[in-house]
């Protein structure tokens, strides 16, 4: 019995010691980092439109202004709307990083250090692009963050976020990296990091520490259905912010480059409609007119592999290498077109903000001249001449109505079919030919004109 009792002891001993060399130890690393997150205040003035100041606006001799002036409810002329985020400070001389969304459309801005001490902040500039903000106070002597390198981060590392969940300054959680190089909707310009920090409203715009007490990110969003935490937290890497804040001190503004394309993701089976051996590559779905890709020789329906010698392994990679390449640089682009890899270069454009978007335009689906159902289960028209004037293009089918094979797809009535994989299409019966010669049971990709954009649209033929 005795022995037993010892054999347990020893087990729970050991058993404690080996989870206490698995588990970190946080402390150190708040101790020493803590002092360099701040928690960010604002304050917005929200001016009340006049025709809601309590009273209609009537001539002042009218009887009805006394009885509005004595009796209707009169609202403040202004009021004060408050947030609250986090920073850290990267600077000993009062430079402080945040998202942009805290601070945006502020009217006054306050930072409070962790021993109390409260300074007025400016903006010296924001990007709402990657959500990174560079505030500034006037203080020096401060603590500030060390920072380390995203790249060396590792999905299942250990990771610690400072910050001030709803108000509640030096909150501190801790979590794993999920994954890295997340893309979210909306975001095309961001890898984020994904961990399991908890992260609520307040903690944007904080540190995102690695276990060496290095900031590797700026907890940006979570995924959340309630508004609360929910185990999805994104993080903004920190060299894309820093690169973000170089420009900012230096030019005031971002630039980032652009190459004129629509791209798509290349799926399984729009990789096997054109040919490649693994779904990678961004599939270029449109190419704008005499833009940088264009002027290089660029055509839809070409796959870019790589790009300034970068390999896309998915379509987001793209994006967010272009964005970084310096506008005006000269870079070379590897394609893959009709089974073939070739390569070109081209001079990398400058991404304007205001740049106007094209107006969307609703096909009319009156006035066919023509109309035939195709093996794919298809029924198609040819555009006529005030329809290809509408579209600004010289050929295309428009899709009627989609059955068979085609129904298992993407393709929606009033679609505009431009090609087939890197045939244009300019009649039903050159359509028709076309498919004549693809053999049964193998995918085929469709250039799509849908409102204003254009994509490929992958379909199986049937094997009878």
């Amino acid at each position: 019995m005795l022995k037993r009792f010892f054999v347990l002891v020893v087990g729970v001993v050991f058993a404690h010691s080996l989870l206490a060399k698995e588990l970190p130890d946080f402390t150190e690393l708040v101790e020493k980092q803590g002092a360099a997150v701040v928690n960010v205040s604002t304050t917005q003035i929200i001016r009340a439109p006049q025709a809601f100041q309590g009273m209609p606006n009537l001539p002042e001799n009218d009887p009805f202004n006394e009885f509005f002036r004595r009796f209707a409810p009169q609202m403040p002329r202004e009021q004060e709307s408050q947030s609250l985020g986090s920073g850290f400070i990267i600077s000993a001389d009062g430079y402080i990083l945040t998202n942009a969304h805290v601070v945006d459309r502020a009217d006054k801005i306050t930072v409070r250090l962790t021993d109390k001490r409260e300074y007025k902040a400016k903006v010296i500039g924001a990007d709402k692009r990657t959500d990174v903000a560079l505030l500034k106070i006037e203080a020096t002597g401060l603590p500030k963050v060390a920072l380390g390198s995203p790249e060396q981060l590792k999905v299942g590392e250990w990771v610690l976020a400072i910050g001030s969940p709803f108000g509640f300054d030096s909150s501190v959680t801790a979590g794993i990296v999920s994954a890295k190089g997340r893309s979210l909707p909306q975001e095309n310009f961001v890898p984020f990091i994904q961990t399991d920090v908890a992260i609520n409203p307040g903690n944007s715009g904080g540190p995102l520490f690695n276990m060496k007490g290095e900031v590797v990110g700026i907890n940006s969003q979570i995924y959340s259905r309630s508004g609360g935490y929910m185990g999805l937290s994104f993080s903004i890497p920190i060299d894309v912010a820093m690169d973000v804040v170089n420009q900012l001190r230096t030019t005031g503004k971002v630039t980032r480059g652009r190459i004129g394309v629509s791209i798509q993701e290349v799926t399984r089976e729009l990789a096997d409609s054109f040919g490649l051996t693994k779904a990678a590559g961004a599939l270029i779905s449109g190419v704008e007119k005499t833009g940088p890709a264009d002027k290089a020789g660029v055509r839809p329906s070409d796959v870019i592999l790589k790009f300034d010698g970068k390999a896309i392994t998915s379509s987001s990679d793209l994006p967010r290498i272009v964005a970084a390449t310096k506008p005006g640089t000269k870079v070379g682009v590897q394609l893959w077109r009709k089974g073939t890899t070739l390569e070109v270069s081209l001079v990398v454009g400058e991404i304007q903000d205001n740049v106007d978007k094209q107006r969307g335009r609703d096909v009319k689906e009156d006035e066919a001249q023509s109309q035939s159902v195709s093996r794919l289960g298809l029924s198609v028209s040819e555009l006529n001449e005030a329809q290809k004037a509408e579209l600004k293009v010289e050929g295309g089918l428009l899709v009627e109505d989609v059955k068979g094979a085609a129904a298992r797809s993407e393709l929606q009535r009033g679609d505009v079919i431009m090609a087939i994989g890197n045939v244009e299409i300019h009649s039903i019966e050159q359509f028709n030919e076309v498919l004549k010669k693809v053999p049964q049971g193998r995918n085929i990709a469709l250039l799509v004109r849908r409102s204003e954009g254009t994509i490929y649209v992958p379909i199986k033929l049937d094997e009878k």
